[in-house]
């Protein structure tokens, strides 16, 4: 009795084990379940800072270990209420409306698959409106921020995946400007 249900069993073991070996591969998973692309370079094409001349960068950038692990998809500049948002390089509009309570203003860039993000911002672009690099597409709302002052969340997704929006600039205007020696008045020669 105990033979045959043990010879049972071993064919159902091996039955088991040779549809392991034989059946469908897995499918691998969708690439926004993925925690990077594979393509993360980001060419630099960016010509204007969203908010002021050189602002004050708040929090940067941390990618996620995981896709839906912790991080910061963006990076946040301090810009106080009312500031004008500009387009950092030439695109279309593809989304000017809220979410979640907030303004966002979202641009495709000419010539690539980037995508970039301002929030909180009041739209002064609607969908589908080509932008130049510099040019408004809205301003800084006073509410609606996660940062500890008024700030604007800018982000760069490509697909699925977050990237580093500060690669869209240039070293030049990731840099502060040259130290400049001021002329020395009323000063007696030695």
């Amino acid at each position: 009795m105990r033979a045959k249900r043990y010879g049972r069993c071993g064919t159902w073991l091996v039955l088991g084990f040779l549809l392991l070996l034989t059946g469908p591969t897995p499918t691998p998973r969708p690439p926004f379940l993925t925690p990077t692309a594979t393509d993360t370079s980001v060419p630099a094409i960016g010509r204007a800072w969203p908010v002021g001349a050189r602002p004050t960068v708040l929090r940067g950038w941390e990618p996620p270990a995981t896709a839906y692990g912790r991080g910061h998809r963006g990076v946040d500049l301090a810009a106080p209420p009312g500031s004008p948002v500009r387009a950092v390089a030439p695109g279309r509009v593809s989304f000017a409306g809220r979410v979640a309570g907030k303004g966002v203003v979202s641009v495709e860039l000419t010539g690539t698959d980037l995508r970039t993000t301002y929030e909180p911002v009041t739209a002064s672009v609607e969908k589908g409106a080509e932008v130049a690099a510099g040019e408004v597409v809205g301003t800084v709302e006073p509410t609606g921020s996660h940062c500890t002052t008024t700030c604007v969340h800018w982000g760069l997704r490509r697909g699925e995946t977050y990237l580093d929006p500060l690669s869209l600039l240039p070293p030049w205007l990731l840099r502060r400007g040259p130290s400049r020696l001021l002329p020395v008045l009323d000063v007696p020669l030695p």
